[in-house]
């Protein structure tokens, strides 16, 4: 299981204003500062946390929704705070039950709420 992660960003102040933004309506809380690195809580772990690093190379980070509305949320208040968006709120063919919102953030980070929508699974055959 992973305890936290870090994803590098060139400018951290503006990315903090736009995590505080974006990720609210997942319920993370910006909680701890150290310098230009911060981190963010979802009331349970400090997991997620930003750095300001002279190099960003773009990933992909996926945080858990707890149902639609929170991953439609995201998208909204992430499009509101500067993100570009990469796939608006719905269903993927990734799986059955698979529901997600993609943005870039200014890095170019691909973030994604994903929320696992178990009414909608299917028992594999046997």
């Amino acid at each position: 299981m992973i305890a936290h992660t870090t994803l590098p960003v060139s400018d951290y102040r503006k990315s903090k204003a736009f995590y505080k933004k974006a990720l609210a309506p997942l319920g993370y809380r910006n909680n701890m500062e150290f310098g230009e690195a911060g981190g963010f809580n979802d009331g349970k772990n400090t997991d997620f946390w930003l750095a300001r690093k002279d190099s960003v190379a773009p990933t992909h980070l996926a945080f858990e929704a707890a149902g639609r509305a929170q991953v439609d949320a995201f998208h909204a208040a992430a499009l509101a705070a500067g993100a570009k968006d990469n796939g608006a709120p719905g269903y993927r063919d990734y799986w059955t039950g698979y529901y997600a919102a993609f943005v870039y953030d200014h890095d170019g980070h691909n973030i994604e709420a994903v929320w696992y929508d178990y009414g909608k699974l299917t028992p594999s055959p046997a």
